[in-house]
């Protein structure tokens, strides 16, 4: 099912992702996924690239202010300060409850319409805000405003240690490893501050997130950090697999863990097994003993894997992910992308969410990193 326009080389593959970030994406998310008059980010475009409005969610906001703050670490010579410090102030005035803690969704006004507080969205909003630091470090109000969620945090502590999530499955993985992201961010911004919360978070991924005896990440636990009842408990993603590969190997570099940069291999290794090799690309789902459970793939899981395999030197296998990450993005308007991909290789008709923006951005970065 592979296209015969597949890329020869990673180099190959750079040069074509580079310029489809910085000519296409960039532009039409700042141009037709904002709202210039109401202020925010939009959820979503169409293949076209055509807004698509609907009330926001916080964890688009604190996306693309990442988002544009990378764009701007990266040299993006298009208008990264102003779309960021857009979101920033949208957030601010509009998702920031009294307790510094991020509201989940707003309307298009701006009105509150769900206040609870997602551990999923404080990640975000800390992780866009500690890059626009690092990108733009005069406004000190940054770390102050990152500071206050991180306060607010405290109210989600569990007894039995980590975070709870204000969802039906309030103990799980995803969210810590948000979390992780963004507390390794303000660290390598300079705030040492952060650190604590960051290693914190690793080693819980390394003595309870991952199976001790099967060397793979599960996604939901009981309220005593073990693995949940029925189906949910037996849950592995790829996708994450490949995620916390990338967290754990950028952590194991800057603290001198050989362990966890072991683990790294060992879960990108894992989430190889969900690799279809017809399709070339990675499946959403697998079981616990790393059989196919959902054979449907999501576009972000395709990034997770070019990035994993890039930061572990696999050129194989980045390229794989490469060419296979290339079909979500051939639309009609470049710069937009499809979403999921069937089990026979077409893809599902819908919109593009901008939450996967955020995974895009970084997959670009990867790829131009390892030709620099």
């Amino acid at each position: 099912m592979s296209p015969t326009n597949d890329f020869a080389s990673l180099r190959e593959a750079a040069d074509w992702y580079d310029d489809w970030l910085r000519v296409h994406a960039l532009p039409l998310w700042w141009e037709a996924g904002t709202d210039h008059v109401r202020g925010g980010f939009l959820e979503a475009l169409s293949l076209q690239g055509e807004p698509r409005p609907a009330p926001r969610r916080g964890r688009v906001q604190g996306r693309q202010i990442f988002t544009y703050a990378q764009a701007g670490m990266m040299g993006w010579d298009g208008p990264w300060r102003q779309a960021a410090w857009h979101g920033v102030d949208y957030m601010l005035a509009h998702f920031q409850r009294e307790d510094g803690l991020i509201r989940t969704l707003v309307g298009l006004n701006g009105e509150p319409i769900d206040d609870t507080a997602m551990l999923y969205d404080q990640a975000f909003a800390i992780l866009g805000l500690a890059t626009l630091h690092q990108v733009d470090p005069g406004r000190s109000d940054l770390v102050a405003e990152g500071d206050k969620i991180r306060h607010g945090l405290q109210s989600m502590r569990h007894v039995h240690g980590g975070f709870r999530e204000n969802i039906v499955q309030p103990f799980q993985a995803n969210a810590h490893m948000h979390l992780l992201e963004a507390a390794m961010a303000w660290g390598e911004g300079g705030e040492a501050s952060w650190d604590a919360l960051a290693d914190e978070i690793v080693e819980a991924a390394l003595t309870t997130f991952i199976d001790p005896e099967g060397g793979f990440l599960r996604e939901f636990f009981d309220e005593e950090w073990r693995p949940a009842a029925g189906d949910e408990g037996r849950l592995v993603e790829p996708g994450h697999q490949f995620e916390w590969a990338w967290l754990l190997e950028r952590w194991g570099r800057q603290r001198g863990r050989a362990d966890a940069r072991t683990m790294a291999r060992r879960l990108f290794a894992i989430g190889r097994k969900g690799v279809d090799p017809v399709r070339g690309v990675a499946v959403n789902e697998l079981w616990d003993d790393l059989t196919l459970r959902d054979g449907t793939a999501r576009l972000w899981p395709q990034t997770e894997h070019l990035k994993a395999a890039l930061i572990l030197d696999d050129l194989d296998a980045a390229l794989e992910a490469a060419n296979g990450l290339r079909r979500y993005l051939e639309t009609p308007r470049l710069g937009v992308w499809r979403d999921r991909m069937n089990v026979d290789g077409h893809f599902q008709e819908g919109p593009a969410p901008a939450t996967s923006l955020y995974h895009l951005i970084l997959a670009c970065k990867s790829l131009a990193d390892s030709q620099a």
